[in-house]
């Protein structure tokens, strides 16, 4: 049996988990959290090295003995900047660092405005992207811009440690693709907007394939291409074709499997790749689990409170509708929305049906993002629910008849670093394809003869989405 590892360095921790390469079996799994960090914050950046320290906290007690390869998920967008010694310049940028918004603003408009952006590189810069960090240290830290000689992301800089600093530097088409000089369609960096954002051209890392090998390290371990965190995602959910993510956090993400690269003028679909060979475009939304939890703090109760409640009221919730628009949003892009709850009547005012309403109104949200999808032919037949919100008993129930296909939840776990390993599991074996391993304890809810009345009360949402914001032009 041989055996294959992944690791995935988040913002907060390192996982490790370490897998039967055939069958995907866990063997074993532990995770550590990077030196420094305050619990739950989210740094603008870090020094690298606390990857290097967490990792090796997580790797103690013989986590990887027997391991034949590794394969490395990380935060995507960040920026590590080298300079012509390979020394780092300064800590790196993560992808949550707002100070980067208005650097993107700028190259958006230097480049002709989103639409050249997009025929560019398929999508436009915002805060989170490397390419917008690249204009802002040109801007705010001009002596490190002028020593920077070359530029990995995380997930690079970590597979460059494991082969021992090795005079090549790789990444992978899922990760670059989110960088904003790397296009999805052509599979080309674009030299040009470097030098539009930092003022000169940094080297970038070679893109390996999907199943190619970054190297050995100097224990001889196979180092997979390695790739970022929602691709690495994807590989551990085992997503093909037809099957779409709906992430329920605090925002809400949505992505699906596709076999092109998906270009879209309005900017609204992030077109990432995966690590197969595939695409994942992306659609983004600012409200969701942020719903449950504000209407829970308004009845009194909690999350799980709320999901009881919830299911005391029935489909349609009495004819209350919410608008989850509670900062605003950015699918449909309404910026200064702000919530709207519609359709008080003496006997819809109850606990029950707030409650249900903003599970629905969530949910509905988060349908019309899978639209923008499902309008450019990319199909979805089934839909993974991750997320904290995924774990609700209400938004479990509900979520099939609202989306219309049937509905995976999987066991909360570390999907990323599975996928990580699944990635090192198949450079190992040398095969066209991925190994197949079998989703455990995933539960699937058919929608069956609800979709119908999920019909009825997307309609009812529509109506009011299109009459307070005709703007959003029906989505």
């Amino acid at each position: 049996m041989a055996i294959a590892a992944g690791l995935d360095c988040s913002t907060q921790n390192t996982r490790i988990v370490v897998c039967d390469s055939d069958t995907g079996e866990v063997l074993r799994e532990s995770r550590a959290p990077h030196p420094g960090l305050a619990a739950g914050s989210a740094p603008a950046e870090i020094d690298p090295q606390s990857w290097l320290r967490s990792l090796g906290t997580a790797a103690e007690g013989g986590m990887l003995e027997g391991v034949r390869a590794i394969g490395v998920s990380a935060q995507q967008q960040g920026l590590i900047g080298l300079d012509a010694g390979g020394v780092l310049v300064r800590p790196a940028l993560l992808r949550g660092d707002p100070r980067s918004a208005g650097a993107a603003a700028q190259l958006v408009a230097e480049l002709g405005g989103p639409a050249a952006w997009v025929e560019a590189v398929g999508g436009v810069p915002h805060a989170g992207s490397t390419v917008a960090k690249l204009r802002w240290l040109a801007e705010h830290e001009p002596q490190h811009a002028k020593r920077v000689a070359e530029v990995l992301l995380p997930h690079d800089w970590l597979v460059w440690q494991l082969l021992g600093q090795s005079a090549r530097r790789t990444t992978d088409r899922g990760d670059a693709s989110g960088t904003g000089y790397w296009s999805p369609q052509t599979g080309q960096y674009r030299a040009d907007l470097l030098s539009l954002a930092l003022g000169h051209e940094p080297a970038v890392p070679d893109v390996l394939g999907p199943a190619e090998a970054a190297g050995h390290s100097p224990e001889g371990l196979l180092i997979s291409a390695g790739t970022g965190s929602t691709m690495a995602t994807a590989l551990g959910l085992g997503l093909g074709p037809g099957d779409a993510v709906v992430s329920l956090g605090t925002s809400g993400t949505v992505y699906a499997v596709h076999d092109e690269a998906l270009l879209d003028p309005a900017g609204t679909v992030v077109p990432l790749a995966d690590a197969t060979g595939r695409h994942l475009p992306q659609v983004g939304t600012l409200n969701a689990a942020r719903v449950l939890r504000a209407t829970a703090e308004l009845l009194g109760t909690d999350a799980e409170g709320l999901s009881e409640l919830a299911l005391r009221s029935t489909p349609g919730s009495y004819g209350l509708v919410l608008l989850p628009y509670l900062d605003g949003e950015r699918t449909p892009h309404l910026p200064q929305a702000a919530g709207t709850l519609a359709g008080l009547r003496v006997d819809s005012m109850r606990p029950e049906h707030l409650a249900r309403a903003a599970v629905e109104g969530m949910l509905c949200g988060l349908a019309d993002a899978l639209d923008v999808l499902r309008e450019r032919q990319v199909a979805v037949r089934r839909i993974f629910l991750t997320g904290s919100g995924s774990r609700l008993p209400a938004v479990r129930s509900i979520a099939p008849m609202i989306f219309g296909v049937p509905v995976v939840v999987p066991e909360p776990g570390d999907y990323a670093a599975l996928g990580a390993a699944r990635q090192a599991a198949w450079a190992l074996a040398g095969t066209a394809e991925p190994p197949q391993w079998e989703l455990r304890d995933a539960v699937t809810v058919d929608p069956g003869e609800d979709v119908a009345v999920g019909e009825a009360i997307r309609q009812q949402y529509a109506a009011l989405r299109e009459q307070m914001h005709p703007q959003a032009g029906g989505l």
